[in-house]
């Protein structure tokens, strides 16, 4: 009986090592299960967070021929420029030059303020000379913020009022959103713009200066005896040829490009991003999707409103995963622009109310129009039978003709009231393009210019 006892024990004890063995091997088995996962999700893609969830995100895509307005998302909403200042900077400077009043060779001498400026910056100290072409290439290329104050003094006799000069020509460029007050974009809270401001400057320097455009190119620059390179990686890109980066931290991450394939060019601006990797991939889903539309036309096919196209471009398809903090510091601080950290903003710091105080309900509704072309409305027309609709609201004249056409579509989409009233684009005597609305009762013109005027626009009513 013992011994039976002592068989029956030995199986059961045989039994469980053998169950141990097996729970062991599962064991074994699932952790490499585990770990074979973890490694692939180290270095596998993870659906990323859609850019345009921040609150500081803005974009548009424009075709840089027509103008037409491809996708926009809070593009008029007010943004830092950042760096994207430069390029009204150089716009100045290229108006300058082409008026023989500023010459590639001629010397700029660094000032004690242009010196003075933060990083990024050429290094130059006061009374260091550069020539105008040099300066303008750093500029562009590297984004140097002393080289862009000296540049400005040199043109203006002071940055300041060289900023108030930008602000004009912005306004008469119709970036009625913008207010400059240095050449750089270093942190300043009452430097604003918007996304379709820049889009409207983008396509003004090609259109008005093309033969200066290619500073918007220039990979890197030699100067004394050291190389400095761009910091806008999508030039790297089969197409693109410019245009520029930006970067504080009450803005995030900017970017104007510019991409041309066959005929067509497009025009992106992405403003508020959350790091350099984002950015890089956002934009160029926004081009890949615009140029899409471009070849699908091209085949026939009818896209009315281009922006239902840009849906599944919004977030972009990968993330790093894992210490994705520590590696995007990492990459952020190899070309850092606009200034070392201690010299920004905090980045706990609130931005103005009028920048980051962005509502759900702004987010839901804004920027969700796309610009058609003008047409006479039902509502237009009935108006044109009404014998007292002899009047018209004035809100711009300008020295272009597309000019005053950008702006009658741009107040329209501000102003839905005055969609059912037809658009006039006419030239006066002095040569000028007024951009009007027509065919008002004289109470529906006063009533409008209250309206634009509330916005702090100019408007005049007007016998049409």
């Amino acid at each position: 009986m013992r011994q039976k006892m002592s068989h029956t024990a030995q199986t059961r004890h045989t039994v469980r090592v053998a169950a141990k063995a097996v729970n062991l091997r599962a064991m074994l088995a699932t952790t490499a299960a585990a770990l074979a996962l973890i490694g692939v999700l180290a270095v596998s893609p993870a659906r990323a967070q859609d850019p345009a969830d921040s609150d500081r995100y803005a974009a548009i895509v424009v075709d840089a021929q027509s103008g037409e307005v491809f996708y926009a998302m809070r593009a008029d909403s007010p943004r830092y420029p950042a760096s994207l200042t430069k390029i009204m900077t150089l716009y100045m400077a290229f108006e300058e030059m082409a008026q023989g009043r500023l010459k590639p060779d001629d010397v700029i001498t660094l000032s004690a303020h242009a010196a003075s400026m933060p990083p990024t910056k050429s290094g130059l100290r006061a009374g260091d000379t550069i020539t105008v072409d040099m300066a303008m290439r750093l500029i562009a290329a590297y984004s140097a913020n002393d080289l862009a104050a000296a540049l400005g003094e040199h043109i203006g006799g002071s940055e300041q009022r060289f900023a108030a000069l930008m602000t004009v020509k912005a306004q008469e460029l119709g970036m009625t959103r913008s207010n400059f007050v240095n050449a750089s974009g270093l942190p300043d809270s009452r430097q604003v713009s918007s996304a379709r401001d820049f889009a409207v400057l983008a396509r003004a320097v090609m259109r008005d200066f093309p033969q200066y455009y290619e500073y918007f190119h220039v990979r890197s620059v030699q100067f004394n005896g050291r190389t400095y390179s761009n910091h806008n990686p999508l030039l790297a890109y089969p197409g693109v040829d410019g245009m520029k980066t930006g970067f504080i931290n009450a803005a995030g991450y900017n970017l104007v490009a510019s991409q041309r394939k066959g005929n067509h060019r497009l025009i992106a601006v992405m403003l508020g991003g959350s790091n350099k990797a984002q950015r890089r991939e956002h934009v160029t889903s926004l081009m890949n999707t615009g140029f899409d539309v471009f070849a699908r036309r091209d085949k026939g096919e009818q896209i009315v409103v281009a922006q239902n196209e840009f849906r599944s471009a919004m977030a972009p398809k990968y993330q790093v995963v894992g210490d994705s903090n520590a590696l995007m510091a990492a990459l952020d601080a190899q070309d850092d622009e606009d200034g070392t950290p201690v010299q920004r903003l905090s980045g706990t710091a609130k931005a103005p109310a009028v920048v980051a105080a962005l509502s759900k309900a702004e987010k839901a509704a804004e920027d969700k129009a796309v610009a058609k072309k003008t047409s006479t409305t039902a509502a237009a027309k009935k108006k044109k039978k009404d014998p007292d609709a002899i009047w018209a609201v004035q809100v711009g004249a300008f020295k272009q003709k597309s000019l005053a056409a950008d702006w009658a579509k741009d107040i329209k989409k501000r102003f839905p009231s005055l969609k059912g009233f037809e658009t006039d684009v006419s030239e006066n005597d002095a040569g000028r393009y007024r951009t009007r609305f027509i065919d008002m009762t004289k109470a529906e013109a006063q009533k409008a210019c209250k309206a634009i005027e509330a916005k702090r626009l100019d408007c005049m009513v007007v016998k049409s």
